[in-house]
């Protein structure tokens, strides 16, 4: 979402914003394939010790809901990502609306999406 002015104003106007370890696990991931691991490390760092930044655990809640997402996925024949089941059933879990730039996520029907549009499906 870095560089998405949408994306950049719907969090810097956020109340409140939750991220999952599953998303965490995915920049981290990122960084070290970038060029500018360190940098990234700290402005995430900072990002998280903001007092409207919130990390929400997985758990056997979450396990519940990523079974009822992914059984329903696989009914209707629309899979999508595994990481992403896992950040649908976070969202899912703690009852929150799920900011992406990925329409397969409008796939699962247990979430509230808000869909920045253009990219992946």
């Amino acid at each position: 979402m870095y560089g998405h002015a949408e994306a950049v104003a719907a969090v810097q106007e956020a109340d409140q914003i939750y991220v999952s370890p599953v998303i965490l696990g995915e920049l981290l991931t990122g960084f070290l394939r970038g060029s500018r691991t360190k940098k990234n490390e700290q402005e995430l760092r900072e990002f998280l010790a903001s007092p409207r930044v919130h990390e929400v655990d997985v758990n056997r809640a979450t396990s519940r809901r990523y079974a009822v997402i992914l059984n329903s996925l696989w009914k209707a024949g629309t899979p999508i990502p595994t990481n992403d089941i896992w950040i649908a059933a976070t969202a899912m879990q703690h009852g929150l609306e799920l900011l992406t730039l990925d329409a397969h996520y409008l796939k699962v029907a247990q979430i509230v999406v808000h869909h920045l549009g253009e990219e992946n499906t």
